[in-house]
């Protein structure tokens, strides 16, 4: 092998490992959780500009009926995106953002069907193994304020049954599933 061919081997397996290592290490300044002094969660910034997943509209997990209907839209941060690609797993420290939004019928032209309206709410949740015994948390925002992890027996509890993949409703995110069935992470729920 000649010296050209066995350096850009060697540099191209530095390259996967370099890359494979960061997103496992930390993720990419403005795609990371950022929690205060006291421990509390910050609105993340910016994530509309993460990797969209899916919209739900009007689900909701009670038996109890729901007569307003609202939009879920999903989003996470692109490196841990990008590491599930490869692995069908989700890295320490990947963000989830759950934006959830009125549904309206009447506006401008619509004749029929829904869309989007105003920000009702956002859920995020945090794959955070350092910070969390339980390796995730979930944190319910009704503005722009810094907010604690609801308690283990709300969001928690229902992920850890119910999740097609770790704690995160893969079965809602259909690009994601062959994903996570190829990797063999995928649970049927």
């Amino acid at each position: 092998m000649s010296k050209r061919i066995a350096g850009a081997v060697v540099l191209s397996i530095a390259g996967t490992f370099g890359a494979a290592g960061f997103a496992a290490d930390s993720a990419p300044q403005g795609e990371q959780a950022v929690f205060t002094a006291s421990g509390e969660l910050t609105v993340p910034t910016d994530y509309r500009e993460w990797v969209f997943l899916s919209t739900g509209y009007g689900m909701t997990y009670s038996p109890a009926a729901n007569d307003h209907k609202m939009f879920t839209n999903v989003f996470v941060a692109p490196w841990a995106y990008r590491s599930f690609l490869q692995s069908g797993k989700w890295p320490d420290r990947t963000v989830f953002v759950l934006e959830e939004r009125d549904s309206k019928g009447k506006g401008s032209i619509v004749a029929g069907g829904q869309f989007q309206g105003d920000l009702m709410g956002l859920d995020v949740e945090v794959k955070d193994e350092s910070r969390f015994p339980e390796k995730w948390a979930y944190f319910p925002f009704s503005g722009d304020k810094p907010v604690r992890a609801q308690p283990q027996q709300n969001c928690w509890q229902c992920h850890e049954d119910h999740a097609a993949v770790e704690h995160s409703f893969v079965q809602f995110s259909p690009t994601l599933q062959p994903v996570a069935k190829k990797f063999g992470t995928w649970r049927d729920r």
